[in-house]
């Protein structure tokens, strides 16, 4: 009926935390659906509507000509849309993984560094499964496409990602202490990355005064550099790759410490408030 716990080795003890990782990024990655098929279609569909969005916006008002000379309208589209949504979505994911409160804590060896981790995996699943359809139907249906350099783009999406991870971890660490003031924060700095991203505009095309205002956000630098990688005819200039890997360390660091002390002031009062 009941067994003597075994001690175990730093390999099998790392083996049973990705094991358990993988299978709370399984769980979250269902969580919002039936079926994790019902999720990836939502995804994508929110993608293409994006794409769509701006499209439109760039052929009625003259806005191709801020795209990369020569290179694929749709595709420059693609490349900003793909590394905004996840970006965007590691934030919320990470934000609303489970806390100390949530019944699953109370589930060994579950914690909160195994809900965050897993939280963040499943976004980037859908989000890079929901690129790689996106671009496939686009490359199979209707133009051909070619990616210049399609490990360092993936690179860069990938640093979208892991920064979003970061920022999420600030708002996870501090939403709690102030519910409503953080969770509108974290809307308004999505909705401002609508636009503060540069999605739709090169760093290389903007004047000086018009290009601070936008170096401060990781995502534009990592989606000004994936442009740098997808287009063989563009150079970035003007952003690095440095800066978002030092945003991501320094907001991992802060996340992290923000929720360790977090966690040992939780109350079971601050899951019925929210």
């Amino acid at each position: 009926m009941f067994r003597a716990t075994r001690p175990k080795t730093n390999g099998r003890s790392a083996l049973s935390i990705l094991e358990l990782i993988f299978h709370a990024a399984v769980r979250a990655v269902r969580k919002g659906h039936r079926n994790a098929l019902g999720g990836l279609l939502m995804n994508i569909l929110q993608t293409v509507i994006l794409i769509l969005v701006f499209w439109v916006m760039g052929h009625y008002l003259g806005m191709m000509r801020n795209s990369i000379h020569g290179g694929n309208f749709v595709l420059y589209i693609m490349s900003g849309i793909f590394l905004f949504m996840t970006h965007t979505k590691a934030i919320g994911a990470v934000a609303k993984a489970e806390g100390p409160t949530s019944a699953m804590m109370l589930h060994a060896p579950m914690n909160t560094i195994v809900s965050i981790a897993s939280a963040a995996l499943s976004e980037l699943y859908l989000q890079t499964l929901s690129a790689a359809v996106v671009l496939y139907v686009y490359h199979a249906a209707f133009t051909p496409i070619t990616i210049d350099d399609p490990a360092g783009a993936m690179g860069m999406f990938l640093l979208a990602w892991a920064s979003g991870v970061g920022i999420g971890m600030i708002f996870k660490a501090a939403i709690p202490w102030a519910p409503d003031f953080f969770g509108v924060f974290q809307t308004v700095y999505s909705r401002a990355n609508m636009i503060a991203s540069g999605k739709m505009f090169v760093a290389n095309a903007l004047p000086p005064h018009i290009r601070d205002f936008f170096d401060w956000n990781p995502l534009f630098h990592a989606i000004d550099q994936s442009r740098g990688y997808v287009f063989l005819n563009y150079t970035p200039r003007y952003t690095s790759i440095e800066y978002p890997v030092w945003i991501c360390a320094v907001c991992l660091l802060i996340g992290l410490m923000g929720e360790f002390y977090t966690r040992k002031h939780a109350s079971a009062s601050w899951g019925a408030a929210r």
